[in-house]
């Protein structure tokens, strides 16, 4: 029997083991592909932990999320199978789920920046009426995905980014790479409103990957502050760093021209996420925006799965 090296989830309290296991054989339908490069996400790490809703219902499981990988034919490929398992030297799929990636494609800076790139350019793709030139708040602004969502909406054409986060230094970099305004989220909430106020009263999205009481304070000073409040804003709930619900004020809602809306695997029809991940693999391979990674052998998962990702990286395991 041939066997192939691979990471394996063998208890939901630690990290996933070096192992050796059968190599697999494609079903019908199916091709077998070679595995370069898997991203160690925070879905990744939930899945692992058993705290995600696609985390396996059996152990032991195949670690991992997505993959960069190349198939029979020679090209490269990016597929997200979420709760299915990539980090192994080889995996079978189906070959219409693997997105084309050009040649030349780095797959570790690939495997790295896809995750963290998906929640911003999904929701301004698919769930809001974004055009160019429109202004942007993107609430959260200083974790890797955040981040990344200042550098999207920038590739997609936003007049203005507003980037907010507790981070200083996150926030002065990302001054440097595009953001047109940063707003720094201290523990002085009135501080905290005013400074919203007077940087994102007239956006027209805001990208939001906090949530709880940090969005209730936001929605009051920007929805306070709008001079115009006829002009839809779209407020699109993406993470939930603040915490999962929020109080809002019906008045808030009835005195403006407000929609909030979330963004998701389940919120975007799966052919249309398809096109969208085909064009957002392309941004990436042509350097539209790029996390740097931080590679791991696969032999070191372990190390892989202890490390924390310092801002503006990404952890990426290579086979």
């Amino acid at each position: 029997m041939s066997m192939i090296n691979a990471a394996l989830v063998e208890s939901f309290d630690e990290p996933p083991r070096f192992r050796s296991i059968p190599a697999p054989e494609a079903a019908s339908g199916q091709e077998t592909v070679d595995v370069l490069a898997v991203g160690v996400h925070p879905a990744t790490r939930g899945i692992a932990a058993g705290k995600h809703y696609t985390s396996p219902e059996t152990l032991p499981a195949l670690a991992g999320a997505d993959a960069v990988v190349r198939r029979p034919d020679g090209s490269l490929g990016y597929v997200m199978l979420m709760g299915a398992g990539t980090l192994a030297e080889r995996i079978a799929i189906d070959p219409a789920s693997a997105i084309p990636v050009p040649d030349g494609t780095d797959p570790a800076l690939l495997a790295a920046t896809m995750n963290p790139a998906l929640s911003s350019w999904g929701a301004l793709r698919t769930r809001v009426p974004f055009e160019a030139g429109q202004s942007v708040l993107v609430h959260g602004a200083t974790g890797n995905a955040g981040s990344t969502a200042v550098k999207v909406a920038k590739h997609l054409g936003a007049g203005r980014v507003v980037a907010a986060g507790r981070n200083r230094a996150r926030l002065d970099e990302l001054a440097d790479q595009g953001a047109d305004a940063v707003v720094q989220l201290v523990p002085d909430e009135d501080a905290t409103a005013a400074a919203l106020a007077e940087a994102a009263a007239e956006v027209d999205v805001v990208l939001d990957y906090v949530w709880g009481p940090p969005t209730e304070l936001a929605m009051r000073a920007v929805l306070g502050a709008r001079t115009q409040h006829t002009r839809l804003l779209d407020w699109v709930q993406i993470g939930g760093m603040g915490g999962d619900s929020i109080i809002l004020s019906g008045h808030a809602l009835r005195s403006n021209a407000c929609r909030i809306l979330g963004s998701g695997f389940g919120a975007v029809d799966p052919q249309v996420m398809h096109r969208e991940f085909t064009e957002l693999v392309a941004a990436i391979a042509a350097g539209g925006m790029a996390v740097r990674p931080r590679v791991f052998p696969l032999d070191q998962v372990e190390a892989a799965w202890a490390h924390r990702d310092e801002p503006g990286e990404r952890t990426v395991i290579l086979l």
